[in-house]
């Protein structure tokens, strides 16, 4: 999977709402807006204040993603690593975790395999390696995060 490399707020905005089941019009709907008010205050034009953290946050629980986040964090020189919900994991969902990395590494390989068809990486190829890379460090923390959660002593449970 392909997650575009997001410089500025108003094109994390367009890839939330790309993102967003029925779209814009779903994602008005969601904040109690017209589509026309909605869309001044998602792309802060016509004088409007931006959409509100919370608002982002809602959207993208909705939508399954963490396109603020990660923008955010890139804005920081850092990575958005999502923690593991202590309710849901197990060895099943380590192992999705695992996958998930392993093709994230993939996803690298194959970029920097692309770039290095002409014999150079240049600008444009470095980012997409360095983003790919990004998503690839943020998976595997979450997948240690996970696991240390997962098989942690807990208090209590005699061991």
């Amino acid at each position: 999977m392909k997650s575009p490399v997001l410089e500025t707020r108003k094109e994390t905005m367009r890839e939330i709402i790309r993102s967003y089941p029925d779209g814009r019009e779903g994602a008005a709907v969601r904040l109690g807006m017209n589509v026309k008010k909605f869309d001044n205050h998602a792309y802060e034009s016509a004088g409007c204040s931006p959409l509100s953290d919370a608002q982002v946050y809602m959207l993208e629980q909705i939508s399954g993603t963490s396109h603020f986040p990660n923008y955010v964090a890139q804005m920081y020189g850092g990575l958005f690593v999502p923690v593991a919900d202590p309710e849901t994991l197990d060895n099943v969902e380590l192992y999705a975790r695992s996958v998930q990395v392993s093709a994230k590494r993939g996803c690298v390989d194959q970029a920097i395999a692309q770039a290095l068809e002409d014999g150079s990486i240049n600008e444009e190829e470095a980012e997409i390696i360095l983003n790919a890379h990004n998503l690839h460090m943020a998976a595997r923390h979450a997948e240690v995060l996970a696991a240390i959660d997962l098989y942690r002593i807990k208090p209590g449970n005699g061991q």
